[in-house]
């Protein structure tokens, strides 16, 4: 099999070889890369791959003597980066990254993600996504990211530079993957005043080859000034210059593999795809899901849950495209107004019909978050943070009959200790936190505050 070439959103023209893609981040016309073809991958064949993945766990396990080796676990860190690997091989094949792939794997899906049921049917199930080092769905594609690029450098190479704008949570996964990590050097912008304080110090509590940098702005400020950053030829002088968000396909490609895990495990127990409520912002995460029913994963429905910055919604009910200034929510990591990979989404569906066809989008309100976060304790015994709240109001709007039907998963994307302030009040106990977190607090903090223009940018990168 050829190499795999993926092309610029704004020009087919433009093209580059995987390893290109990820050290560019942007193609050179401010596109974002997208494969040029897309591989069929066989279920079946999957399903096969993550039973061995699972059996090698069990065996491991055995011996060991820890009892923890469960064959019904499909979404168990071995069967993630077994699956990955079968998944990733064909866009890495030919590259330079393709020797490496097996261990990017597994040093970066190194934690599970827990497939819970929520009722004895098995119709619906919540996704866990946040049981990694900064405890959020990022975790996987950052750290993939980063194993990636590592594995690129070599002696003599020039400084590269990982620039990412966050809105909480992606600011944290990668200043976390990153951080020691020799001849990479990371700058993370995001909005001062509008993160959680737990996300704020995730974000500036690590030093060394990381950055912190608060914008007077929002996260669309960020975004833009790191897209134009990377395109900037002073900046590139004498140093590689690459995003880290899911602009960057390094971030996007492996956050298909748990979607292809949870939807194997449902079609194996129950002969039926999975449908997925998924709470969208920069639709990164989405565009994944997206991404892995294209390859042939047995998924049905996608269902994007939204708050108060409704650009997509709105688009998908009136056909006309508006970006517009973003607002500040509960669900802070969603509040994106101009969402990076609608390029990609209008590249693979530029039909609004096509579109409409392929995801659905609703809108949700900080009174019924609040609400979600409430029942979601209530009837679950679940504590959600914000974000997962939001998907589990999408969910609960849909239609009896539609919810009886099918298989259905939440995707929670980010641990609710992270908003603690919000989540306690609501459900009247304190939030659990993780070991990972509790440790976060202990370090010291530090930050340069900047304008929301390049030339602020240069400056403090200087």
């Amino acid at each position: 099999m050829s190499a795999m070439r993926f092309v610029s959103t704004r020009d087919p023209a433009l093209s580059a070889g995987l390893v290109e893609a990820i050290e560019q981040g942007l193609a050179p016309d401010g596109g974002l890369y997208v494969p040029s073809e897309w591989p069929a991958l066989s279920p079946y064949k999957l399903i096969g791959v993550a039973l061995y993945a699972q059996h090698r766990q069990n065996a491991r396990a055995a011996a060991d003597g820890d009892a923890r080796g469960d064959p019904r676990t499909w979404t168990s860190a071995h069967v993630l980066a077994g699956l990955a690997v079968s998944m990733l091989q064909p866009f890495a094949e030919g590259s330079r990254l393709a020797p490496h792939l097996a261990a990017i794997a597994a040093e970066a899906l190194s934690f599970d993600a827990p497939l819970v049921p929520l009722d004895p049917e098995g119709r619906l199930s919540v996704l866990e996504l946040f049981h990694g080092p900064t405890a959020a769905f990022k975790d996987f594609g950052a750290r993939f990211l980063a194993a990636s690029l590592a594995r690129l450098r070599a002696a003599g190479d020039p400084p590269l530079g990982i620039l990412v704008a966050t809105s909480g949570d992606t600011g944290g996964a990668v200043a976390a993957a990153f951080h020691g990590r020799p001849g990479i050097e990371v700058a993370v912008l995001y909005p001062k005043g509008l993160v959680t304080p737990m996300q704020e110090r995730q974000l500036t509590c690590w030093g060394g080859n990381v950055r912190s940098l608060a914008v007077r702005g929002t996260f669309d400020d960020c975004q833009r000034m790191v897209k134009e950053a990377l395109l900037d030829r002073e900046l590139r002088e004498g140093r590689v210059l690459s995003s880290a968000n899911s602009i960057n396909l390094g971030r996007l490609l492996p956050q298909a593999v748990y979607y292809a895990a949870a939807s194997l495990a449902i079609w194996r127990a129950h002969g039926e795809p999975a449908s997925f409520v998924i709470p969208a912002g920069n639709l990164g995460n989405s565009l994944a899901c997206i991404w892995a029913r294209k390859l042939g994963l047995p998924i049905a429905d996608i269902v994007l849950a939204h708050n108060a910055n409704r650009a997509v919604p709105d688009f998908l009910r009136t056909g006309a495209w508006r970006p517009r200034p973003s607002v500040a929510t509960l669900a802070s990591a969603m509040d994106v107004g101009n969402p990076s990979n609608m390029e990609r989404l209008r590249a693979l569906f530029p039909d609004i019909d096509g579109l409409r066809g392929a995801v659905e989008a609703d809108t949700v309100d900080d009174a019924h978050i609040r609400e979600r976060i409430r029942s979601g304790f209530q009837r679950f015994g679940q504590i959600w943070c914000p974000h997962t709240a939001t998907a589990a109001e999408v969910y609960e709007r849909l239609p009896h009959e539609r919810r009886g039907a099918g298989r259905w998963v939440i995707v929670a994307t980010a641990h609710a200790a992270k908003f603690r302030e919000i989540v306690e009040p609501l459900i009247g106990r304190p939030v659990p936190v993780p070991e990972t977190l509790a440790r976060l607090l202990e370090r010291p903090v530090a930050c340069t505050e900047i304008a929301p223009q390049l030339d602020a940018l240069r400056s403090a990168l200087a």
